[in-house]
């Protein structure tokens, strides 16, 4: 890589940690081809991103943002994963690390506070941004159906008894 290719490596890098709202530092420890194409695609399914850069410009790039602090987690053959989503990234990196005992989990950080692995692996379990959405959704229409059912109920309790008077005066 000559001067100008790691500037934009730096760059690339420095933008992506200003946009996301998690970052993983995981080890690789070997992974074959086959199976870093399956994190990556893992990742992308996710909605996050893993990126293998040298450790000396990625600290470069972390100066200046909020994930300056991670710096000292970049040690050996390291991928910084990414996402703007504060779950994605940890879950896809925690989900693949469960089946695969190559990829270790270092740490992380979640703009200025830093994570160890203990911290990664809960913050992994926690629901993602659009389970939560979903789960307001739906807190928020359960009062409404409800509202309605009750309601209705006494108007239907209404027409099943003149319903019974109906056919009682019929018989």
């Amino acid at each position: 890589m000559d001067r100008s290719q790691k500037a934009d490596a730096v760059a690339a890098l420095n933008s992506t940690f200003a946009e996301s709202g998690v970052v993983v530092v995981t080890r690789n420890l070997g992974l074959t081809v086959a199976q870093s194409t399956d994190l990556r695609a893992k990742m992308r399914d996710a909605g996050a991103t893993i990126k293998v850069a040298k450790n000396r410009l990625a600290k470069l790039a972390l100066k200046d943002t909020d994930y300056e602090a991670i710096g000292d987690l970049l040690t050996g053959p390291t991928a910084l994963a990414s996402s703007t989503d504060p779950v994605a990234a940890a879950k896809a990196a925690v989900e693949f690390a469960k089946t695969n005992d190559k990829l270790e989990i270092v740490g992380g950080a979640m703009g200025t506070l830093v994570l160890d692995e203990a911290g990664v692996r809960a913050l992994a379990s926690m629901p993602s941004l659009d389970e939560l959405r979903g789960k307001l959704v739906g807190l928020i229409n359960a009062p409404a159906t409800k509202i309605a059912q009750v309601v209705t109920a006494p108007a239907a309790k209404l027409a099943r008894v003149f319903g019974a008077y109906s056919t009682k005066e019929a018989a």
